[in-house]
């Protein structure tokens, strides 16, 4: 045999395998074909390939095993069992760019399915080989790195911990600076999963200077950027009084206000999300967002969404109308009241319509004037019904329950406390009663609409044990009317008219029969 077909031969040969991995690569980035890929044991043909000579047929098949770890756990985890990482993060140190980016897609496949996949990126050397990618002039490579990096940490507050111990915060937040705009998204993605687990893990973000990048990211015109920017400060501000503060000095507002007219509805969201983080720790930093006009603005955007777009809104403004009287007065002189009303009517979300709940009881629990804002709104009555719906999850009727109460023991508004007289259980009628004996001595007129809108004679109809709670409101209620009007009201006189009538019908009768 000559040179020549000795040549040939190894020639077809490497075609072959180039054939291979490319029409395999091309199988698996269309999802209808995983299956039946899965079926013909690809992965272990493939994992070979990964130290091929050729790095053209390395690259791909790493590609070609990516799109198979994306799919599924099952395919990530059998990737895994062919003991092939740490042959490739090994190799990712003197591998050309195009390997190295095709490795940290790998990576990231497998990291991102489970803590336990992503602690296995950790253990063969992953996480170090993807921070030593932050650092090439490639941003490709940085791109896919910092992707890769993001899936290891969002799994818990450990493995962010192993990102960080690794140095990639600081190199991530240079990333914040690239020309690049798909890097920069990346980078501000994993600052946030790094940041949103501990305390002490967002002050290392906060620590390599990251706040004021991110800041700037906010008037960017690309709408992932701003989406992750705006997520990273939220992370951020959600820990401590300390880091919100640092937040709000970087002058994200006024400026942050401006997302809320942005066409997007994710960036609206993580902008109401931002503000929520910042107003729920004090009274001060919740009265600097409302002196922006943030009240107006957020009870605007939760007339324009719905579903979980709503959530941040409607928790934000339940934490500002917490602090104090004057900042829930705030919230209902922007008409959030009402606002919450719709929300509750229209979501059907077992968690939102808990979070709305919960957000009423806040504005309404401080004084009459805000409770009664409540009560004129319908909202007791919807409260009620939510607890006692069936339907309803266990953590809506709680917070339904105590949003009721803590209103109602303020309540004087007696046209909306009417209504719960017929429906209300005991351990919710005995506030409502109380209510009543609180003040209808003290008011001729609303004692007169008491007597013809029926409540009075639905109030002596309630069975109270004697000396019991609701039993002493009920004769303090009694004692504020006429005798007469109490027998009027009384259910049972009425049978007592009758009685008297038979008798003296009776009476009549033999009269006349005695007469005749």
């Amino acid at each position: 045999m000559t040179q020549r077909q000795i040549s040939k031969v190894f020639d077809q040969y490497h075609k072959s395998r180039m054939q291979f991995v490319v029409a395999v690569a091309d199988l698996t980035a269309r999802p209808q074909n995983i299956a039946m890929l899965q079926n013909t044991d690809v992965i272990s043909m493939l994992c070979p390939l990964l130290l091929d000579v050729v790095p053209s047929i390395q690259q791909t098949a790493t590609l070609a095993l990516s799109f198979l770890a994306d799919h599924s756990d099952d395919l990530a985890t059998a990737v895994l069992k062919q003991d092939i990482l740490p042959q490739l993060v090994h190799s990712m140190v003197s591998q050309n760019r195009f390997r190295n980016k095709a490795a940290a897609f790998l990576l990231r496949a497998v990291a991102k399915h489970s803590p336990e996949l992503a602690q296995a990126v950790v253990d063969c050397g992953g996480v170090d080989a993807l921070v030593l990618c932050l650092e090439e002039f490639d941003p490709g490579v940085k791109e896919a790195a910092a992707c890769a990096l993001g899936y290891v940490a969002r799994h818990n507050a450990s493995l962010s911990q192993s990102v960080v111990d690794a140095d990639a915060v600081p190199l991530l937040v240079l990333c914040l600076l690239e020309p690049l705009l798909a890097l920069k998204r990346f980078a501000a993605s994993t600052l946030s999963d790094i940041a949103k687990h501990t305390t002490e893990l967002a002050e290392t973000v906060v620590e390599n200077g990251a706040i004021a990048h991110l800041a700037l990211m906010i008037l960017n015109p690309d709408v992932k950027l701003k989406r992750q920017a705006l997520s990273a400060l939220s992370q951020i501000s959600k820990h401590s009084v300390s880091l919100a503060e640092m937040v709000v000095e970087a002058e994200i507002f006024p400026a942050a206000m401006a997302c809320l007219k942005d066409p997007d509805v994710y960036v609206k969201k993580n902008v109401t999300t931002l503000m929520k983080e910042v107003v729920k720790h004090t009274p001060e930093l919740a009265q600097v967002i409302v002196s922006y006009g943030a009240m107006a603005a957020v009870i605007d955007n939760l007339g324009d969404c719905c579903g979980n777009l709503r959530l941040p809104g409607i928790m934000m403004l339940g934490y500002v109308a917490a602090h104090s009287e004057r900042l829930a007065m705030a919230v209902i002189l922007s008409k959030g009241v009402s606002q919450l009303a719709l929300c509750l009517s229209e979501e059907h979300e077992p968690h939102i319509k808990a979070a709305t709940a919960w957000s009423i009881g806040q504005i309404g629990h401080h004084t009459p004037e805000h409770a009664n804002a409540v009560a004129t709104a319908n909202l007791l009555t919807k409260l009620l019904e939510l607890y006692m719906a069936a339907s309803s999850s266990e953590d809506l009727q709680a917070k339904s329950k105590k949003a009721l109460k803590s209103i109602l023991q303020k309540c004087t508004y007696l046209p909306g406390l009417e209504p719960l007289l017929y429906d209300a259980p005991s351990n919710i009628l005995k506030h409502v009663v109380c209510q009543f004996s609180k003040v209808l001595p003290n008011d001729s007129k609303a004692r007169c609409m008491f007597v013809t809108s029926g409540g009075l004679k639905k109030l002596l109809e309630i069975e109270a044990e004697p000396g019991s709670a609701i039993g002493e409101h009920i004769n303090t209620v009694k004692s504020c009317f006429p005798e007469e009007i109490l027998r009027y009201c009384d259910p049972t006189y009425l049978g007592v008219l009758v009685d008297q009538l038979e008798q003296n019908q009776l009476a009549e009768h033999n009269f006349n029969n005695t007469s005749s």
